[in-house]
């Protein structure tokens, strides 16, 4: 289907069908689902932060399903190389010359599993393609083809063996979430889907292609933002970095992060415009992981999430025209 046949109507109803589908294998997590499919309308990265079990590759996997995305996993371990991500140079016998052969970092969408367990040079393999779009090998230059979108997932609680994520690649990630336990009702459910299907997997439907995706994008961009909202944008990020308990809050690109998610949610809903509740709801996913808190807080406990829920109850609502 070619960009200018979308309507915003259109994207909602489609954005609306491939989380149905979606959530035939994660059950309960509607929101969790809607931040992912946020972050992949806005041509963004998603880091997935929870524990074990949780469903962190499993979503990953489904929105490729569903989405019809080439789909590759990499499970970082201490010893992954940066070529292991990006492929190398290989030489051919036949031709006596040196072959690129591409890593799995070519393809549309990415699960990097356990991202914080593969060292600092791995890593930093990871911040050219997720912000250029594109890697480097033997000083060759490397497009990626798009659609191409990051989903990598950690584990918050074990720190043995991991290399923390340095501030420059967390700040790539469009918004960062959790997943959560699931209520006592929806554990049940799928406990109960699976007696029902009868094994493990369950067949997805694809309800949507990179070209549909690519659609979808374009027609996002005709989102209208009042500059009221904008101001409200800026002004929660401002406070942000004006907070006693931070020392140093979000840049612009937490405002572009918020933008864009944004413009995302009011396709979603359905809208041509963004209200003040669309920046409400993404803003904490947003800039919370942006933040570097002052050390003593650590011993308290405080969470970004916190602090930026704090600066969205203090920073005057605009009012509705």
């Amino acid at each position: 289907m070619l960009s200018e046949q979308y309507t915003l109507a259109e994207v909602g109803a489609l954005a609306g069908r491939i989380l149905d589908e979606v959530e035939r294998a994660v059950v309960g997590k509607r929101q969790a689902l809607e931040l992912v499919l946020l972050g992949i309308l806005s041509d963004g990265h998603v880091l997935i932060e929870d524990f074990p079990g949780l469903a962190k590759t499993l979503i990953a996997r489904s929105f490729a399903q569903v989405l019809r995305l080439d789909f590759k996993r990499i499970q970082f371990t201490p010893d992954l190389m940066p070529s292991d991500v990006t492929g190398s140079a290989i030489f051919s016998p036949k031709t006596s010359e040196f072959e690129f052969r591409p890593g799995p970092i070519f393809t549309n969408l990415l699960l990097a599993d356990e991202i914080n367990r593969a060292p600092a040079k791995t890593q930093a393999a990871l911040l050219e393609a997720m912000q250029e779009g594109q890697v480097t090998v033997d000083g060759a230059r490397h497009v990626l083809r798009p659609p191409f979108n990051v989903l990598a997932t950690q584990n918050p609680i074990e720190y043995e063996g991991t290399y923390p994520l340095p501030e420059a690649q967390l700040d790539r990630f469009l918004l960062r979430l959790g997943v959560g336990y699931p209520t006592r009702e929806q554990e049940w459910e799928v406990l109960e889907r699976r007696l029902a299907q009868r094994r493990d997997e369950v067949a997805l439907e694809p309800r949507a292609g990179a070209e549909d995706l690519l659609a979808m994008r374009q027609a996002i961009e005709r989102v209208h933002v009042d500059p009221s909202v904008g101001r409200y944008i800026v002004d929660v990020v401002t406070a942000t970095r004006q907070s006693s308990r931070v020392q140093v809050g979000a840049s612009p690109r937490g405002s572009l992060a918020v933008l864009k998610l944004t413009r995302s949610r009011a396709a979603l809903q359905r809208r041509d415009f963004v209200v003040p509740e669309d920046v409400k709801a993404v803003a904490v996913p947003a800039l919370a992981h942006r933040l570097t808190l002052r050390p003593e807080l650590w011993v308290q406990r405080v969470r970004g999430e916190e602090v930026v829920q704090e600066c969205l109850d203090s920073v005057p609502t605009p009012r509705a025209d």
